[in-house]
């Protein structure tokens, strides 16, 4: 049974790997080969190493293990970003590696995260994807509503994303139950 914890300075390099993994393979075919090359294994390290030595505005990082104790997957979050939105929590990156997609393991991580985000005072909860990504349509299954669509440049490219919501974050626990 997988097991979700909260995630540690030490876990840093495990999650900066998986960062750049799933992002090359899940982007692979949405993003432009020379935008896909600006995320590096350095530029996560320092990325996630600064998130989880000092977390800001309260942002609350999770990691997913498999039955061997091995992290396989992370999800973190926080305030809502834009402020443009009647959300106030959102997801800011989840991520799992390939071979532990479809097989629950996002749906218990990211129930993990919502239960932690009402236990912070969320109430509700927003995420951003790209709108070409199949992956699109986990949210859709775990009862988020389509929000709005913009765009967004990554390298040198610009993509459009759309965000996806769960107006009351219960929704999303209760889905997930």
């Amino acid at each position: 049974m997988p097991e979700v914890r909260e995630a540690r300075f030490e876990d840093a390099e495990t999650i900066a790997n998986i960062h750049l993994c799933s992002w090359k393979s899940t982007y692979k075919d949405l993003i432009d080969e020379r935008d896909l090359g600006n995320i590096t294994l350095e530029n996560r390290m320092a990325l996630w190493e600064t998130v989880l030595r000092k977390p800001v505005n309260g942002q609350i990082a999770l990691v997913i293990e498999n039955d061997e104790n091995e992290v396989v997957g992370f999800v973190s979050g926080g305030k809502e970003r834009t402020k443009s939105y009647d959300y106030d929590g959102e997801v800011y990156a989840i991520y799992l590696l390939d071979e532990f997609q479809g097989k629950g393991y996002g749906r218990r991580l990211l129930e993990s995260f919502a239960k932690k985000m009402k236990e912070a005072g969320y109430q509700s909860l927003l995420v951003w994807v790209l709108t070409n990504n199949p992956t699109s349509q986990f949210y859709t299954r775990m009862g988020a509503d389509p929000v709005e669509a913009e765009k967004v440049t990554i390298g040198q490219g610009t993509y459009e994303e759309t965000a996806y919501g769960w107006k009351n974050i219960d929704q999303l626990t209760q889905t997930t139950s």
